[in-house]
């Protein structure tokens, strides 16, 4: 489990709001189990918003030692390691929770699909909702006030096993990410960062952009910090999943499926290749 300095959560300071501009948000990490992260997001006030809570033991936790209340969940897919602390946290405190349409989800929520918004009425907020099959076939990714909740599709320098999908799926997934403002900050389910890097230049070597995330991420854990979030900028000049129509990826793929083409082809060989890694 990753230990914050302090033995509390990862704090943001808060910074001033102006009428008119994008409401500031605090986004704080609770780490789970091995190596979830289950995202607090809060305004400076004492309502919050939790993405993901795989545990409800260190969201309680966190709630008590910050003094604050639980307003609404977010689960971005059916994986007890992002829902399974979801029923007890709203027996506690009646949050509002959002969710894909998947009967796997426990309990009652309210289903959001593409093109929905939801609304966290408590902190002011509303986040748009993007449909990410491919990892799973119901996943869902919440986007909005410069911030990207996208749960196990798209990690930094990486991506998330595809369980329930195809390589066309999770192409198109990661276009649709993609395609998202470049300073989006990407804030992802688990701290997989190094071990991404790390199978992301067995596939470009020569990236130099990688290698200068590698020595980064290398830097932030060995002084036990988080590598999150990313900017998906950033992702796209060093994440093989987000390049796999460029020459030097799909070289590499080619390497060990000579048929591999530009997209989605490109993106399956790499993704089996990085499963047995």
């Amino acid at each position: 489990m990753l230990e914050w300095p302090g033995n509390g959560p990862q704090w943001a300071a808060p910074a001033k709001e102006v009428p008119g501009r994008m409401p500031v948000l605090i986004v704080s990490a609770i780490s789970a189990f091995s190596d979830n992260y289950i995202w607090l997001v809060r305004r400076g006030g004492t309502d919050c918003a939790v993405v993901d809570p795989g545990e409800a033991r260190p969201v309680q936790e966190a709630l008590r030692r910050e003094g604050l209340q639980l307003r609404h969940i977010l689960l971005t897919h059916h994986h007890p390691d992002h829902v399974g602390g979801m029923p007890e946290l709203h027996r506690l405190t009646g949050a509002t929770v959002f969710g894909p349409a998947d009967a796997r989800i426990p309990g009652q929520y309210q289903v959001v699909r593409e093109g929905n918004e939801a609304h966290l009425a408590g902190l002011g907020l509303k986040f748009s909702v993007l449909e990410v099959p491919g990892h799973t076939a119901t996943h869902i990714a919440y986007w909005g006030h410069g911030c990207l909740f996208c749960g196990d599709t798209l990690f930094s320098v990486g991506c998330g096993r595809l369980f329930e999908g195809t390589p066309g799926q999770m192409q198109a997934s990661l276009d649709k990410l993609a395609s998202l403002p470049p300073d989006t900050q990407v804030y992802c389910g688990h701290e997989y960062t190094l071990a991404n890097c790390a199978f992301a230049l067995a596939v470009e070597p020569d990236n130099v952009d990688l290698q200068v995330k590698m020595q980064s991420v290398k830097a932030l854990r060995e002084a036990g910090k988080s590598t999150l979030p990313s900017l998906l900028g950033e992702e796209l000049q060093v994440n093989p999943f987000l390049r796999s129509r460029v020459e030097s990826v799909i070289r590499a793929a080619r390497k060990r499926d000579s048929s591999a083409s530009p997209g989605a082809s490109t993106l399956g060989v790499i993704r089996q290749w990085k499963d047995n890694w």
